[in-house]
């Protein structure tokens, strides 16, 4: 079983304006290797959890403890931050006008020069950047620059990587790519990551642990399968999966019986069939999808949204039979 290597403990930061993200009593633990992705709507208080692990911000109460030892907020050290976890910021924190090995290899020391030049050519060669060393960043696009970063980041043995909503600046096209190279690098190294990201995508695809939060509260953890099928919350679902929304009264005027308030089904869950149990819906509206649609779908003044695999079977105006197989309650 793996050793644990974060432990947050009834940790609470607020603060005196209402519009910064504060926490209030969260716990969890992080075991070592594990990517673990933050996810929570701008204000949920993500950022905030993350300075406060890597000790830029002194909690109001509770504490972090990284290998059993309690990480030291600003007020207690001369440099904020832990010496053994790097964080990678939105605005990358590079030398823009020097070139790309020398932003690396700047973290590195001078006591040997050799091992100083693999230690940098090896990552720049595991984050696709080597063609890049000779090149200022000032020449990079933000993709690039983002890599140079993380490289920066992780050269001098980092066993922590803290990224802050590390692919805002990234087309999605480069989105994926860098998820896959995370991915691929905390597996290959060990290191842990910690992200946090408004994207659900980022989590769903990346993490081996979600965390959600709200207003500052921790809502639920768990592996990212199993959060997206038994979501503890309807804001759980309705980030994770644009989930359907229903009151009690709106599920049953289409055929669903519930005694809890509200009924919640992500769109997949609603099949387009003809079977005994289906409904008939007409359909409001079609959105192309790429390689599938999704209908907007109205009966007794009520909408749902179902997706099409076979795109073009159905148009606006037609009436399709739906089976929702498979609903939440609460």
């Amino acid at each position: 079983m793996r050793e644990t290597i974060i432990t947050v403990k009834n940790l609470t930061k607020q603060y005196q304006s209402e519009l910064a993200g504060g926490i209030k009593d969260i716990n969890f633990e992080i075991k070592r290797g594990d990517v673990v992705a933050i996810i929570g709507e701008s204000g949920s208080g993500k950022s905030t959890l993350l300075k406060c692990m890597y000790g830029l911000l002194t909690p109001d109460r509770g504490e972090v403890n990284f290998n059993a030892e309690k990480v030291k907020g600003p007020d207690e050290q001369l440099i904020p931050g832990h010496k053994q976890m790097k964080m990678v910021t939105q605005d990358f924190s590079l030398n823009i006008y020097a070139k790309v090995y020398d932003n690396i290899a700047s973290q590195l020391p001078n006591t040997d020069l050799k091992a100083k030049s693999e230690k940098t050519l090896q990552i720049m060669e595991h984050l696709k950047i080597l063609p890049l060393q000779h090149k200022k960043i000032v020449e990079l696009s933000g993709g690039e620059q983002q890599r140079v970063a993380i490289a920066k980041a992780m050269v001098a043995d980092t066993q922590v990587l803290l990224l802050d909503e590390p692919f805002s600046q990234v087309d999605a096209l480069l989105k994926n790519q860098l998820r896959a190279d995370i991915k691929e690098i905390a597996a290959e190294t060990g290191v842990t990551v910690i992200l946090v990201s408004h994207d659900p995508a980022d989590g769903l695809f990346l993490a081996d642990e979600l965390l959600m939060l709200k207003d500052g509260s921790l809502l639920q953890t768990g592996k990212p399968s199993d959060i997206y099928q038994q979501p503890k919350h309807i804001y759980t679902a309705s980030i994770l999966g644009n989930a359907v929304v229903l009151s009690r009264g709106d599920a049953e005027k289409i055929g669903l019986k519930t005694f809890k308030q509200f009924v919640v089904f992500y769109p997949e869950w609603a099949e387009i069939t003809s079977n005994w149990s289906s409904r008939r819906f007409e359909v409001k509206d079609v959105y192309y999808k790429g390689f599938y649609d999704e209908l907007l779908l109205t009966r007794n003044g009520v909408e749902i949204r179902a997706l099409q695999l076979n795109r073009g079977a159905h148009k606006k105006n037609d009436h399709v039979q739906v089976n929702i197989g498979r609903f939440l309650e609460f």
